[in-house]
């Protein structure tokens, strides 16, 4: 896998490659720690509240699956739990399946993650297209701040529509029921948090405004609705892991979303630990966050919980705040559990137009508006156009359908890219016909000239063999003029080469038998040879007619040329 697959943490014991712990790193953890509880403490509760869960379910979910991947995890500082990218997909899921299905689907995503991990795929996971992280996370941070329009302005609406058109169309109708009180609180609480985020950068904003909305309410006794009026408050106590029901009906039911939410965990994740050794100069083991992500999602299910992930600005809070190691993580869940256990009940105070007021924020924030503009504007259309269908079909149908769609989309971009900057030129006086992905150079082609016999034709394929290509050759040979008596395909410049590769290669030398021409493949590559050989290209092709030169094979040919007209 080119990694150790072994937890960060253990680094901290002698032997294990790390730097060792001293009591002042300790110390430094535990402060990060701490910081970050307090941050975490008002997004977990929001994140699952937006998501059709309890805010206890939230609290849960950070203390379970954030233990499980600051001990277990890749990376030093990556901080996990609750987060927007799962926002919709969760309401979804509960919509339709029920709190069942979500704990089905959430068990199975963490399988599949630890899957990815131990399998190795975690560095490819990282090469998805950024046009298509890019629309998902706009759209989903279109999403949430649509869903906490209702919370936020105090609107009276018994049950909201979970599709996006439909839940502004019921705005419109009950706009009348707006609270005013409840609006002033909730944007009392934005500019709070933009004016600390201005003025105070260290200080965590969106803790400081929930806070001190809940205490203007409670000394003000205003009447808004809170997380005690609606959820009945969070027990004071830690959750037992109960082993959930589950039947194959329901886990084919889910199964598309559990698709969903590993692949978003999958690029959440090691996009935020990617951020995280942009700040510090570490280096994350992919596969093990991968695997630590997946324990923690299982675990998480088990307790009760919802989805989670490496979370960005806890990470980059956690970091800013002076954590050395995943020790850091470990206070952070700590820092909760003592919250639920001596203070769960001012948890009930908390209004809940100023969490929906962090979360338009945080919709904010994942939107970047200005950065999804600039993209459209600056970028190839091809990516323009894959950006905003990405973010179109995330807001105006599903999380699930837009993932698949743009999954899709990123091999249809990679496949373009490749046989956009694809040329073929021939040239029929010079008896040169080439192939390419790129040229191979005027200096390169008149060499060959000056080497040619009139009767040879030389192909030179350059990049990766692959189905997206291989028709070309076929083509190529089919627009030659006038058919010589030898063809030398030079594949110098390939580095791999798949199986429809290997077909193009057998019909293109069906060709040449039917034409009567003498076939020659010289400058094989490791990979190319290795794989010709295990489909059995070469011993029907002949090993005499593979050829180390393009120097020899033209010597050849012109020697077989020569006796014949001797």
């Amino acid at each position: 896998m080119g990694e150790k697959f072994i937890p960060r943490i253990l680094e901290l014991f002698p032997g294990r490659g790390g730097e060792g712990y001293s009591w002042g790193a300790f110390g430094k953890d535990c402060l990060a720690g701490v910081i970050v509880g307090i941050v975490a403490l008002p997004l977990s509760m929001a994140f699952s509240i937006a998501a059709g869960g309890t805010p206890t379910q939230g609290l849960y979910t950070a203390i379970t699956a954030g233990f499980c991947i600051s001990l277990l995890g890749g990376s030093k500082f990556q901080i996990g739990g609750p987060t927007g990218a799962f926002v919709v997909i969760i309401f979804g899921i509960i919509q339709e399946h029920g709190m069942m299905g979500l704990i089905t689907a959430t068990l199975l995503a963490g399988l599949m993650l630890v899957i990815m991990g131990v399998s190795g795929l975690g560095r490819f996971i990282k090469f998805i297209p950024y046009p298509v992280t890019t629309g998902f996370t706009t759209g989903i941070g279109v999403l949430i701040f649509s869903q906490q329009v209702k919370d936020f302005l105090g609107l009276d609406i018994a049950a909201s529509s979970p599709a996006f058109f439909e839940k502004w169309a019921e705005y419109g109708r009950f706009f009348h029921t707006l609270d005013p009180l409840t609006l002033g609180i909730g944007v009392g609480t934005i500019l709070l948090i933009i004016l600390v985020r201005r003025f105070f950068p260290r200080i965590p904003g969106a803790a400081l405004g929930v806070t001190v909305a809940t205490v203007v309410c409670v000394f003000l006794r205003l009447p808004v609705e809170t997380v005690g009026t609606r959820f009945g408050g969070i027990p004071a106590s830690l959750p037992t892991p109960i082993l959930p029901g589950m039947s194959w009906a329901l886990i084919r039911a889910v199964l598309p979303d559990s698709f969903t939410i590993a692949l978003l965990a999958a690029i959440e994740s090691l996009l935020s630990a990617v951020v995280a050794d942009s700040m510090t100069g570490d280096r994350h083991k992919a596969n093990m966050e991968l695997a630590a992500q997946g324990i923690g999602n299982m675990v998480s299910a088990l307790f009760g919980g919802i989805p989670a992930t490496g979370a960005i600005a806890r990470t980059a809070t956690n970091i800013k705040s002076g954590a050395v190691s995943p020790v850091a993580g470990v206070v952070h869940v700590l820092t909760l559990v003592v919250f639920i256990l001596f203070l769960a009940p001012a948890a009930s105070a908390i209004p809940l137009t100023s969490l929906s007021a962090v979360l338009m924020v945080v919709s904010w924030d994942m939107s970047n508006v200005g950065r999804f503009v600039r993209l459209v504007r600056r970028s190839p259309k091809s990516d323009a156009v894959v950006l905003i269908t990405t973010g179109l079909l995330t807001i105006a149908f599903d999380l699930t359908f837009a993932v698949e769609v743009g999954v899709i989309l990123a091999v249809f971009l990679f496949l373009r890219r490749m046989i956009e900057v694809t040329d073929i030129q021939m040239d029929n006086d010079d008896l040169i016909a080439e192939l390419a992905f790129g040229d191979i150079g005027a200096g390169t082609a008149e060499s060959i000239v000056a080497l040619s016999h009139k009767d040879i034709e030389i192909y030179e394929i350059t990049g990766p063999f692959f189905f997206g290509v291989a028709d070309m050759l076929q083509k190529t040979l089919r627009k030659v003029a006038k058919t010589p008596q030898f063809l030398i395909l030079r594949m110098r410049a390939v580095p791999v080469i798949d199986s429809t590769g290997i077909a193009a290669l057998e019909s293109f030398i069906v060709q040449c038998r039917r034409r009567k021409i003498e076939f020659l493949l010289c400058e094989l590559r490791e990979q190319p040879r290795k794989t010709l050989e295990k489909a059995g290209f070469i011993a029907d092709l002949g090993s005499e007619r593979i050829i180390p030169s393009l120097e020899e094979a033209l010597a050849l040919a012109e020697s077989h040329l020569s006796r014949q007209e001797g």
